[in-house]
């Protein structure tokens, strides 16, 4: 079996680094990879072009301003990152930065770079590029979300020679380490970086394993190798430049196509395997990798700045009216887990809150009941005039998500909540979100690190689900600024216990990332965020 991670070299003496409290993340495949056993298929070859098939495409090509699993899986290999995860251990190892140090409170990061590494345009890959990348992060709009979140109170970079530079905070932000090792934090030239949002969705130029050839939206991206690569992460299991020498992602938007095709051959490799696809495509010898992704499990938050979203008894119903292992069972392959907590398991100091986070009708209906919302004829409860109807809102960003609001549909009708599907793109979602334009929204976000509660569900930030302020801010505002891991994961643990008892999110389903990977495929590796790396792919049949 081979693994993806060689072991990590300490920092240099004199160095403190902060690491992210190790959990074992665990995985349904073999080690970290996917794709056939090394071992079975012989030494990699070089050469070839690795077609996979995705679901559906968010609209932009700049890996700074997409969250789409569909999307990031191709433009991932576009960018380097300053750091990397280890998927098993959460431990941060070095990539484009060869060491890192804090300073007391967490409010400045110094880093030393590696030497003579260059963006495929030409330029250097040096700390005044960082600058470059870490301010323009800031201003993106609204797609740009996750890497202002890590950058939370940013106040700019300091450079002190070509391969250092100092980080600066206004606040201490302790998740800003693993921040570096994320896709939003990759690393683009100068010249793509200090372009407008839009000009950027159309393509971007970093330093990674492959460089961008085409991108068409909602068509295909493909992506070319990147000749004299040889800076990759200390997780890559060789060095220099990637086996294949061209990756193409095509959009696929029906299942059962996608599952055809790479039982057929016509592809590589597939995202988004559906519970209907999962025999017959092992049958035909097709391998199923899976890991479940850390962050955000999918669910439903309210807008508590709407009506129904600041009455708890709608949220408390909408949470306990909820049969989470139905869901699964009916809809989701079978490597997924119902959600129980507002943080899937799989991320550093989860905390079970299953007592709180489960299927209670009776608990819900009373709850209703309390609160004045009755019984109408049809069995839709109202309250002064008012139907109890809930608009959800949602993106099809993958097969399963229809299929399981439907579900979730018939389940809350039972205890007199009618809720009203509505059906937005992919690419306008951050935009409605960061507007308002919503009561209730379904939705799940990818990271292996705690503070995605504090930059989803913190005041004093985007707030786009418009919390109040009270005593959840108080531990997610620590936990940012706490170096020992084991006092951040008890503030954390706080956090969730206070989001599940007032039910401000409604946590679903753990998203479990599982691919389909044709038999001449090989290495296919899960990152950290179960997101894919594909330096170490190869093919058998190297065409």
């Amino acid at each position: 079996m081979r693994r993806r991670f060689r072991l990590w070299r300490d920092l240099p003496a004199g160095r403190s680094a902060v690491l992210l409290a190790a959990t074992a993340l665990t995985l349904t495949a073999c080690g970290s990879g996917a794709g056939g056993a090394a071992a079975d298929a012989g030494p990699p070859q070089p050469g070839g072009t690795l077609v996979f098939a995705v679901s559906s495409d968010q609209g932009c090509a700049d890996p700074q301003q997409v969250q789409s699993n569909d999307s990031i899986y191709s433009l991932r290999q576009v960018v380097d990152s300053l750091t990397d995860q280890d998927p098993s251990t959460g431990a941060i190892v070095p990539w484009l930065a060869t060491r890192w140090s804090s300073n007391a409170d967490a409010t400045a990061w110094t880093f030393t770079l590696r030497p003579g590494v260059t963006f495929s345009d030409g330029a250097p890959v040096d700390a005044a590029a960082v600058k470059t990348n870490l301010d323009r992060a800031v201003q993106l709009g609204a797609r740009g979300s996750l890497p202002k979140g890590y950058l939370a109170g940013y106040t700019g970079t300091d450079v002190t020679s070509p391969t250092e530079f100092t980080v600066r905070f206004a606040k201490p932000n302790v998740q800003f380490l693993q921040g570096t090792s994320t896709h939003s934090l990759g690393l683009l030239s100068p010249a793509s970086a200090v372009r407008s949002d839009d000009e950027r969705c159309g393509g971007v130029v970093g330093s990674g394993p492959f460089t961008l050839e085409r991108y068409v939206k909602n068509d295909v991206t493909v992506l070319a190798k990147r000749a004299g690569y040889d800076w990759g992460s200390q997780l890559f299991t060789h060095p220099g430049e990637a086996w294949l020498d061209r990756a193409e992602f095509r959009v696929v938007p029906e299942s059962g196509v996608r599952a055809g095709s790479v039982q057929s051959g016509e592809v590589d490799a597939i995202a988004s395997v559906g519970q209907q696809d999962e025999a017959p495509l092992t049958g035909a010898g097709v391998q199923l990798p899976a890991r479940p992704n850390p962050g955000l499990p999918f669910g439903i938050t309210f807008n508590q700045g709407t009506p129904l979203g600041a009455d708890a008894a709608v949220r408390e119903a909408v949470s306990r009216g909820i049969d989470r292992n139905e869901v699964v069972a009916a809809v989701y392959p079978t490597q997924t887990r119902a959600a129980t907590s507002p943080l899937a398991s799989t991320t550093p100091s989860y905390a079970d809150q299953s007592a709180l986070v489960g299927y209670d009708p009776a608990a819900a209906t009373a709850a209703l009941d309390r609160a004045g919302w009755v019984p109408g004829p049809d069995g839709i409860r109202a309250k002064g005039g008012q139907r109890l109807t809930v608009p959800l809102t949602f993106a099809q960003n993958i097969g399963t998500t229809k299929p399981a609001l439907e579900l979730i549909q018939q389940q809350l009708r039972r205890i007199g909540i009618d809720v009203a599907l509505r059906e937005i793109q992919i690419a306008e979602t951050q935009a409605v979100l960061d507007g308002g334009d919503f009561v209730a929204a379904w939705g799940n976000l990818t990271r292996a690190d705690p503070d995605i509660l504090r930059s989803t569900y913190g005041t004093d930030g985007t707030n786009r689900y418009r919390l109040p302020a009270g005593p959840l801010q108080a531990p997610l505002a620590e936990q940012a600024a706490t170096v020992d891991p084991a006092r951040r994961a008890a503030l954390a643990g706080q956090a969730q216990k206070l989001l599940a008892e007032r039910f401000d999110t409604a946590p679903v389903v753990e998203l479990t990332t599982v691919l389909g990977v044709g038999p001449d495929a090989h290495g296919v590796a899960f990152d950290a965020s179960s997101r894919i790396q594909l330096h170490d792919a190869w093919k058998s049949d190297a065409r």
